[in-house]
């Protein structure tokens, strides 16, 4: 990953297993985004190969390409919706673009998509007149319109209330859990990391390149991975347990003890 003569990330290497959440984690600057960027197909591969399915995507052709990432739903930061467009307009636009579905059975679809991410009665409120973590969800039900197989998320839970952030991570595992959906998430939120990620790869800016993968709750524990990913987990406080880590009672080989003496 690079660009021009700059190298941002070399020997980047990782499988996202079919129906689990990756999260791609790492400090401000490390490339997170801009790996997101590649694994969809806004910026090509300097070096190396994409493949989905078994098939390159990298050097696919742009026909190829097209039709790959139609099965691919994208969460922007921003929740980039059309703010001249109706919620409803917004989730109907991949829909009347790239199928040849009647009117009425695309209202049908996108009613759908709007109550699965709790939206049901906002079909005619514009991107402006509601908060932002319901364009977030607008912004997903739109990515989920033509049913892809993979969803990316790019800082989901980014200027969001925490209570706000919860309920999206909760929308992130129920469409896991019920749809089988596999889920690529960049993100340096530690609550979210705990909570989603299945695996996850840690990117390092001062190496320029992946130094962790793994489930986040067994990358913290001490001696599992390198230490420069335990301090961005514990963010600098190793007394401190992650959010969603049971904490170990200090007492507990005490009370053994004596149980047992």
């Amino acid at each position: 990953m690079g660009y021009g003569s700059f190298v941002l990330m070399r020997d980047v290497n990782f499988t996202v297993s079919p129906g689990e959440v990756m999260v791609i984690m790492g400090g401000s600057g490390c490339g997170k985004s801009t790996l997101l960027k590649y694994l969809i197909g806004l910026k090509e591969v300097e070096k190396g190969e994409i493949i989905y399915y078994g098939r390159s995507f990298s050097k696919a052709s742009p026909e190829e390409k097209e039709e790959m990432q139609r099965t691919f739903g994208v969460l922007y930061q921003g929740g980039a919706l059309w703010s001249s467009l109706t919620l409803a307009e917004n989730v109907a636009l991949p829909l009347e673009q790239y199928t040849s579905l009647a009117p009425k059975e695309i209202m049908e679809i996108v009613s759908m998509k709007l109550a699965l991410v709790s939206l049901k009665g906002f079909e005619e409120f514009y991107p402006s007149e509601i908060s932002g973590g319901m364009r977030k969800r607008a912004g997903l039900a739109r990515a989920m319109a033509l049913d892809p197989a993979l969803l990316f998320f790019d800082e989901p839970s980014a200027g969001l209330d925490p209570i706000t952030s919860v309920r999206l991570d909760e929308l992130i595992l129920r469409l896991r859990d019920c749809l089988g959906t596999t889920i690529v998430v960049v993100t340096h939120e530690l609550p979210s990391i705990f909570t989603i990620a299945d695996r996850s790869i840690f990117l390092d800016a001062e190496t320029k390149t992946v130094i962790a993968q793994g489930n986040p709750r067994d990358l913290v524990k001490e001696g599992h991975s390198d230490p420069k990913v335990r301090e961005f987990l514990l963010r600098g406080h190793p007394e401190k347990t992650p959010i969603g880590l049971p904490r170990e009672d200090p007492s507990a080989d005490t009370r053994d003890s004596k149980d047992h003496g």
